[in-house]
């Protein structure tokens, strides 16, 4: 049942209506990574208030996109159900189209590894990764460590820490091909306004283990074309 009623018979006004409550499209891109325990999604979200956390899980439970596996030794298990799962083209266009917006992030913004991992898939160049050859990265942003594996047009990501619920294969063999480390102005490599040496040569990019070079295979593998971008009015100055 949805939160709230516009009064209207339209498929955007019933989309609204079921995920357009605060929070709740974030709930779902976490859970578009993998099955959540209620305390991971807290986790994931630190800043959501554990009633409103509860009342969106059941908001979403009764309509249809969230349901509740059944419990663990360490309780319930939330996912999304095949209608839920087929928000995610949905989210990774939405993705997309807020990149385009992204500046520098405010003071206290975090990012987590659920984030992380959808803002890699939003990114994601299958077409290219097919025509590039298998690679392992390790990503490290903040306080984030990702094992990220590419090969033959699929995309795989493991969290190395903090820990949750093994999602999207096991961690792959052996070492990985390049360890780095990125600020939040890898956004502009991903855009293509910033190549991958001059990421290096100014601190955007540290390369901690491996070439460098193999920095242009990640830049090919994850891009947003940005084609359009918000325009802000500017109050003109009295003269």
């Amino acid at each position: 049942m949805a939160a709230r009623n516009y009064g209207q018979y339209c498929g955007v006004t019933t989309a609204v209506e079921l995920i357009g409550e605060r929070w709740a499209l974030l709930i779902v891109r976490d859970l578009l990574v993998g099955a959540r325990r209620y305390t991971d999604l807290k986790r994931g979200l630190p800043r959501i208030p554990t009633n409103i956390l509860a009342a969106r899980l059941k908001e979403m439970q009764d309509s249809g996109i969230v349901r509740r596996a059944p419990f663990t030794g360490r309780g319930p298990i939330y996912e999304l159900t095949p209608y839920g799962r087929a928000l995610e083209p949905v989210v990774l266009a939405l993705g997309r189209w807020g990149f385009a917006a992204m500046r520098e992030p405010d003071e206290g913004d975090v990012i987590t590894p659920d984030s992380l991992t959808m803002a890699l898939r939003t990114a994601f160049q299958p077409d290219a990764a097919a025509r590039l050859p298998p690679m392992d990265y390790e990503v490290h942003v903040a306080d984030v460590a990702l094992r990220v594996r590419v090969a033959e047009g699929r995309l795989d990501v493991v969290p190395l820490a903090p820990a949750l619920p093994p999602v999207g294969g096991d961690l792959p063999d052996g070492e990985p091909d390049l360890v780095f480390a990125a600020g939040p102005g890898i956004r502009e490599v991903i855009a293509g306004s910033l190549t991958p040496a001059a990421a290096v040569e100014s601190g955007v990019i540290r390369v901690l283990a491996g070439e460098a070079s193999l920095l242009d295979l990640f830049a090919r593998t994850f891009h947003i074309e940005i084609t359009a971008s918000p325009e802000i009015d500017t109050p003109a100055v009295p003269a």
